[in-house]
């Protein structure tokens, strides 16, 4: 089981009101709601290994490189070295290191790494991985990994922390037309704002979907351009025509790496916690309560 850190903690935090508070009155709504977010998973999914996967660079340079308007609108501040700074809610930030803090002493494995997003180290775990993964993510870009042949599937939250979408190639085709391997297609086609993504104007998911259909993948698309016989109007033929600057770079921005250079860390679901003092000190500090407990219980069942 892999978990899109970043993206669970933003739901926690939304989805949990501001007033649980450590003791000090420091919000820790992010930090509770993961935690509880957690032990339903590992309920309900039983993983063997589990990872949280995070965000060492949430915009890298080298994606912005190619579309400069990539997560843009998300920068409250650019930094000449390393990543640039996030808009992150004021009381969301200082929750963060607790997170990563409580993760370290639970001994729940914590991979990031330089120059990617957690996307991309979540690909890399799945390209690497000899059995089922279960992706746990509030974001739609992670269903490009989705194949029913390697028991890949993503579990979508739709409501708080409590209720899971489950996403295999079923439901793929059902809402959007396309398979795992298409939907990175189909989202660079149609543009996706909340991740500064043009698309190809007047081209949205439904034309994409059909397009996709008719021609197999983006190569195929770009081949009709290029074949006065293909079933194309001239109006869809016009816009890719002048989208070809962005699509020659769009798959490399979209499509997740699978070649990431993964830390050597255990993954196995723990047992026990990793440091037990340190825990204990945490849970004191800031309020972690019946959070923590539930999820201990289920980790030592």
């Amino acid at each position: 089981m892999l978990l899109d850190t970043a993206s669970l903690y933003f739901r926690a935090y939304f989805g949990v009101p501001d007033s649980v508070r450590a003791p000090d009155g420091t919000p820790v709504n992010a930090v509770r709601g993961l935690l509880d977010f957690i032990d339903r998973l590992v309920k309900d999914h039983h993983p063997d290994h589990l990872v949280a996967c995070m965000d060492a660079d949430w915009r890298p340079h080298w994606r912005v490189e190619l579309i400069p308007s990539y997560k843009a609108h998300r920068v409250a501040g650019e930094r000449p070295e390393g990543p640039d700074e996030e808009e992150v809610p004021d009381t969301l930030s200082p929750q963060v290191p607790v997170i990563e803090a409580v993760l370290d002493a639970l001994g729940i494995a914590r991979v990031g790494v330089a120059g990617y997003e957690a996307d991309d180290v979540i690909g890399t775990y799945t390209a690497r991985a000899a059995g089922p993964v279960d992706i746990v993510t509030g974001d739609r870009d992670l269903y490009q990994l989705v194949d029913d042949a390697r028991g890949i599937r993503v579990l979508y939250p739709v409501k708080g922390v409590g209720t899971l979408s489950l996403t295999d190639e079923a439901a793929l085709r059902e809402k959007y037309g396309v398979d795992g391997r298409g939907y990175a297609d189909l989202a660079l086609l149609r543009g996706d704002p909340s991740d500064g993504l043009p698309g190809v104007p007047g081209i949205g998911e439904k034309t994409a979907a059909k397009l996709l259909a008719e021609f197999g993948d983006l190569a195929g698309i770009r081949a009709a351009v290029d074949d006065p016989g293909a079933k194309l109007t001239p109006s869809q033929r016009k816009r890719l025509t002048e989208a070809a600057s962005y699509l020659d770079v769009a798959p490399k921005v979209v499509r997740v790496a699978g070649d990431v250079p993964l830390p050597d860390v255990a993954t196995a679901l723990p047992r026990a916690p990793r440091d037990a003092a340190a825990l204990d000190e945490l849970a004191a500090r800031w309020g972690l309560g019946g959070s923590l407990q539930r999820l201990l219980t289920t980790l030592t069942a």
